[in-house]
């Protein structure tokens, strides 16, 4: 993952702040699959599909917010605002496999990533996504 982080981003960390919590989500939700997918390949010797089966278990939205939940603790005040910014952020989309409550933490937890991603503070985004999969 330390490969890709940093390389791809495209603006400045004041233009970033002013970008929509959900697009922090967007970009959120792709690194952390994209580092649960890393993760699986790297320690198991699973088949696509059960490679598939197993991701699913991280980056269901149940799942994110109950990650969440256990960051909490260890998030600065500045990683709480990202938080509560992108927790907050309206968004039109309903869940399929979560309830309301459970998607808005996912998102919140995506938002934290993404944003972590994106202003590349990637010594705490690693800290955060090795937490993930202890």
């Amino acid at each position: 993952m330390e490969d890709i982080i940093g390389k791809l981003i495209i603006k400045d960390e004041k233009e970033i702040n002013f970008t929509s919590p959900l697009v922090w989500a967007y970009i959120g939700d792709a690194v952390y699959e994209l580092y649960i997918r890393t993760y699986l390949v790297n320690t198991t010797k699973l088949n696509p599909h059960n490679l598939h089966i197993q991701s699913i278990k991280f980056v269901k939205a149940k799942s994110q917010a109950e990650m969440l939940e256990k960051l909490m603790p260890i998030l600065d005040d500045e990683e709480k605002n990202i938080v509560r910014r992108t927790r907050n952020t309206q968004n039109h989309h309903l869940p399929k496999n979560a309830n309301v409550q459970e998607y808005m933490y996912a998102t919140a937890f995506e938002g934290l990533i993404g944003y972590l991603y994106l202003t590349k503070q990637n010594n705490r985004l690693e800290e955060i996504l090795k937490m993930c999969i202890e």
